[in-house]
């Protein structure tokens, strides 16, 4: 009897030696960075947050992204006969969590789908694309936009969303046309006199505007710019560096690759001076065969930013991949040099 007893009690100890072992390995599974390759969260899935943006607070980061089916189509919708409109049903948010940008943790859904009102901006047919999060100081809010859009794209709008946690479930206010304008791709950026601006493609996508939001960050103030107009950029994603603003884009072929390009201004309201590609390497004329979403400074390292990607894979979108690379500078050149593997 003690014998089979202490086999079982050795066995139990085996299993969870193993099951801590295999939870502190899924924690601590990566050490770098490999550019294109599935990536996979704490929980051994991969990562589900395509077009996303990140937020760090009180010594975390927050990864928000598109939270893409299981199913891919192409659109039927004559509207959108002019592309290749390849679409999944409109999943809400996901967010995931970091203390080191390697390992994430998955939250959860922080903008849920509204799966019973055909007519809400959050049902599944409709577009939910590019969340990007900040923080809000005086009203103790974190504030969500995105692009909100109906499935043929003509809707073309951008909506906003609150919560008091960053990980917790973002209230959904509502949708607008900014400055009277549509709104497509977009991304946010708070500044260090804590302004925040949206900047979205408009007009057709043919032009960029940049828009001063209200001191709740849930409105626009009135105050904004048309940037390179009949340029037809998207994808912005944008940072600051030795009090310099440097943005970075695409052109519009859908979910095809292009060449990015960036441009750089003095202040994110000013004249904006239009640059080359910045990438550099084996396929940089299609920017690694990915598009720009987002710009990211890592906190506590001086003059370290990520230059965030999404790798589309139009026909299985939820299988899309993440390109993230070193921003380097030549002078106040921007460079983004492909690696298949790096650490900051």
């Amino acid at each position: 009897m003690k014998k089979v007893f202490l086999a079982a009690f050795s066995f139990i100890l085996l299993l969870l030696i193993s099951c801590t072992a295999k939870n502190v390995n899924q924690e601590n599974q990566y050490k770098s960075f490999k550019p294109g390759e599935i990536w996979l969260d704490t929980d051994g899935n991969p990562i589900n947050a395509h077009g996303g943006g990140v937020l760090f607070h009180e010594g975390t980061y927050y990864w928000y992204g598109e939270y893409k089916g299981d199913s891919t189509y192409r659109n039927p919708n004559p509207n959108v006969a002019g592309w290749e409109c390849y679409r999944t049903e409109a999943g809400g948010v996901s967010c995931y969590s970091s203390k080191d940008l390697y390992n994430w943790k998955f939250e959860g859904k922080v903008l849920e789908p509204d799966t019973v009102n055909i007519g809400s901006d959050l049902h599944p047919s409709k577009v939910l694309e590019r969340p990007k999060v900040i923080y809000n100081e005086k009203t103790k809010k974190f504030v969500m936009w995105l692009h909100v859009d109906s499935d043929d794209y003509w809707k073309a709008s951008a909506g906003v969303a609150t919560c008091d946690s960053p990980a917790g479930k973002f209230n959904y206010i509502g949708s607008m046309h900014p400055n009277g304008q549509i709104s497509r791709d977009m991304t946010l950026y708070k500044d260090d006199d804590k302004r925040a601006y949206l900047l979205y493609s408009s007009e057709g996508n043919a032009t960029l505007y940049i828009s001063l939001l209200t001191d709740d960050y849930l409105q626009h103030s009135g105050r904004y710019t048309r940037n390179f107009p009949e340029k037809y950029r998207e994808a912005p994603a944008v940072f600051k560096h030795n009090n310099k603003f440097y943005l970075i884009s695409s052109g519009c072929t859908g979910w095809d690759p292009n060449k990015a390009e960036y441009a750089m201004a003095d202040s994110l309201l000013g004249q904006w001076t239009a640059l080359n590609n910045p990438c550099r390497g084996v396929d940089a004329e299609k920017t690694y065969y990915s598009q720009s979403t987002f710009a990211l400074p890592v906190n506590g390292k001086k003059d370290t930013y990520i230059a965030m990607f999404d790798k589309w894979n139009k026909t299985d979108l939820i299988a899309s991949r993440y390109v993230w690379l070193p921003v380097s500078f030549n002078s106040d050149s921007l460079v983004i040099n492909w690696a298949d593997e790096w650490s900051y």
